[in-house]
């Protein structure tokens, strides 16, 4: 046995990393830029040219603290179209637009020339002082027509804005101490269009970035649990997961614990007493639990129960919280008090369906020979069934307990979002509206360590209660 469960925890170790890797391709490709969140700025076409620096000063030294200027991988696999530098592009539209010129016209030289062209045009400018309110409309609109360059890779769309741009320099002659930058990106644009050469679309390249990239530098700060900043309070994400697990892991595990305690004897004395109306009134109770959609359970109960428009008997969801100060005893019948209604909600399905699985389970296994054996024998009803039957029914209940770890942690985010319970599954979906990937992605990474380790669990259980299952490999 403990070969056997050396050999899956090493099975964890490329199983994780496989995790690891998924978590973080759908991180670095999930739309909404992170540090823009955390700004919260909209860079305006009609800023000065000192709040524009400011602003990308901002965003690229918070971009810089965050690690998002490094290579994202080891290594990248591409074409002789493209730099092994564009990850320091900050804007990643303007990436993108960038990695699809040099795709469609195969020369990154000319690329980065016109975009430098495009950047030293758009401050010219910003940098530019209007004379009169005709000259400051026509700036306004150059400023407009030129941040669409960011993202035009279209030979047809960026036509379209230089035909615009041009009718406002030939409407506007008191725009001409611009002109010069203006046509330098117009010439920079038509060399990238002559000197194409769609020959290096063909041509592999690597290359090689080494172990400062993002993706090593997040796996490792994450096996010693640094999980990085959370975009929305831009606090560390460990400290989020503190404040919202206890509130998770107290209702979860009591809930386990609960629905365990009363499914199990259900299920046992449902199998046992099979046909008679006690266990037919418990089969229809059961399946009428089970067929009730927590949320709806939990919004009737809010309704009818928490000082709405009927009962009054618990409190309202949102409540204030309990005073720090209080004494211990008042905050444990409290937290009890208050903890009632969202424990039924997250009990009753679960305490339905194992007892089922259990019932199942246990007439399976008291038909059999050596039930009908023991019974032969003499032995009364209660040994036969709890020492006997008992253990040999249990591995539809270990099956369903592998699931209990991942549960225990993500919490049950439609519960908590009705009772607004500040736990993980309140966490998860906020941050999932937010965008709040280091949250959303040390919960899955959690999630799946724990899942793992669920199933382990239930593999030695399933040689405990079963003799007969073995792992040592012998015959």
């Amino acid at each position: 046995m403990l070969k056997y469960i050396f050999k899956r925890i090493l099975i964890f170790i490329p199983t994780l990393i496989a995790v690891s890797l998924l978590t973080f391709v759908i991180s670095t490709n999930a739309p909404g830029d992170p540090v823009e969140s955390m700004l919260n700025k909209n860079q305006g076409g009609e800023g000065q040219a000192s709040q524009k620096l400011a602003t990308e000063k901002a965003y690229n030294d918070l971009r810089h603290q965050l690690g998002l200027d490094l290579p994202i991988f080891y290594f990248s696999f591409t074409n002789a179209t493209l730099t092994d530098t564009l990850y320091k592009i900050s804007k990643g539209n303007h990436r993108n637009t960038l990695e699809r010129l040099a795709y469609q016209y195969g020369n990154w030289k000319d690329v980065a020339a016109y975009y430098k062209a495009i950047r030293n045009f758009e401050m010219e400018l910003y940098y530019y002082i209007p004379r009169d309110e005709k000259t400051k409309a026509a700036i306004a609109k150059a400023k407009d027509y030129t941040a669409q360059l960011y993202d035009k890779y279209s030979d047809s769309d960026i036509t379209f804005v230089f035909s615009n741009l041009d009718y406002i320099f030939t409407s506007t002659p008191a725009l001409k101490d611009i002109n010069g930058p203006y046509n330098a990106l117009k010439r920079n644009y038509d060399d990238l269009i002559h000197k194409q050469n769609i020959l290096n679309r063909y041509i592999p390249v690597i290359h090689w970035y080494g172990f400062n990239n993002q993706y090593h530098n997040w796996i490792t700060k994450f096996l010693v649990f640094d999980f990085g900043m959370s975009y929305q309070d831009k606090r560390p994400v460990k400290s989020v997961l503190m404040d919202a697990l206890p509130n998770t892991l107290w209702l979860s595990v009591f809930s386990i614990i609960l629905a365990y305690a009363l499914a199990i004897p259900i299920g046992v004395r449902s199998a046992i007493h099979k046909g008679k109306m006690r266990e037919r009134v418990t089969t229809s109770v059961l399946f009428m639990l089970y067929s009730l959609p927590n949320f709806w359970i939990g919004t009737m109960l809010v309704i009818y129960l928490c000082c709405g428009d009927y009962l009054c008997w618990f409190p309202a969801p949102g409540s204030d919280p309990i005073p720090d100060d209080a004494p211990f005893s008042y905050k444990f019948t409290e937290t009890i008090y208050r903890s009632i209604l969202p424990l039924f909600c997250w009990t009753y399905a679960s305490l339905a369906f194992i007892s089922r699985q259990m019932r199942g389970g246990m007439l399976g296994v008291i038909g059999q020979d050596y039930i009908r054996t023991a019974r032969a024998k003499g032995l009364d009803e209660k040994t036969v069934v709890w020492k006997h039957a008992f253990r040999n029914s249990l591995l539809p209940i270990i099956t369903l307990f592998a699931n209990v770890f991942p549960y225990a942690i993500s919490g049950s985010i439609i519960i908590e979002y009705i009772f607004q319970i500040p736990g993980m599954g309140k966490l998860t979906i906020e941050a999932i509206y937010a965008r709040n990937y280091p949250v959303i992605f040390t919960t899955m990474m959690f999630t799946a360590t724990l899942t793992m380790i669920g199933a382990l669990v239930a593999d030695i259980l399933y040689a405990a209660v079963d003799p007969r299952i073995s792992f040592s490999g012998k015959k």
